[in-house]
This record gives structure tokens, sequence and C-alpha cells, in this order.
């Protein structure tokens, strides 16, 4: 993951593509922001370590594109969508709707839920399974529609 960071980085900055090379930058910082606080831990930063924190410069790049909106930053908005396009293009291809569902329904059925209270184990197989491909905060929802 990290080699395709620096490669991609590479071919941005002889495109000339400037968006593409400082949004780049910003992922490498955050990454190795992440890899002195593992450090400080005795840990190392694994890919789906990797692809959760793209998840969340995704979902904070989100966010902040919403204020902007909502503040008439139509400028700045833009400037986020664009960091965001870049970004997921470094994430796993999501899973439809349906191909979610039928995940869950799987791993009700490998873990043996039967209420509520196992969700938990529901999703902790998904988590280990479809790390960066699933949206968690939907998923628990459907999650808890399969078991309810």
């Amino acid at each position: 993951m990290r080699e395709t960071l620096m490669n991609e980085m590479k071919l941005a900055m002889k495109a000339g593509n400037r968006r593409r090379v400082d949004t780049i930058r910003m992922v490498n910082a955050a990454l190795k922001d992440k890899d002195i606080e593992a450090r400080g831990q005795g840990k190392t930063v694994s890919d789906d370590d990797i692809l959760a924190l793209l998840q969340k410069l995704v979902k904070s790049r989100q966010e902040s594109a919403t204020i902007y909106e909502g503040a008439g930053r139509m400028d700045l908005a833009g400037q986020e969508r664009e960091e965001i396009a870049i970004i997921t293009g470094f994430l796993p291809q999501p899973l439809s709707e349906d191909e979610a569902k039928s995940a869950i329904a799987a791993a009700i059925k490998e873990t043996g839920a039967s209420s509520v209270k196992d969700m938990g184990k529901v999703i902790a197989l998904l988590r280990t399974t479809y790390a960066g491909r699933l949206d968690f905060g939907k998923a628990s929802a459907l999650v808890k529609a399969m078991l309810g």
C-alpha cells in the first residue's frame, strides 16, 4: 500500500497534477503520524490500518465539504470533493448493497447468531473479512434488522 502511494505521487509529480500531489502528501503525512503513534506502542502499521486511515480521511473530508456547502463556500467544498475522489482511488471497491446483505447473511450463518445479542460476533467477523470494503455504520443496522 505504501509503495502504491509513493508510485502514484511520482506519477502525479511527473504529470504536474498539483491537487493529486498535495493530497497524496497529506495522506503520507497522516500515515507517518500513525507510524509514530504505533511505534510508541511497540506495534507496526498494517495494510488494514492504512485502509482504516484512508476511510477516516475520506469521512473527515465529506464532513468538511458538507460544512463548506452549508456556508456557501462551493470552492472549498469542491476542493474537498476532489480530495475524496483521489483518496477513494486507493481504497478497495466497496460492496454493493446486495453484496453487503449476502455477506452479512453468510456471517450470521457462520457465527450461528440467532439474536441481537450475537451482533458483536457477526460484526467482528465482518470486520476481519471485509475491512475497507464495507460501511460498518450501515452494516450494523442491517445486521440488527436481520437478527431482530
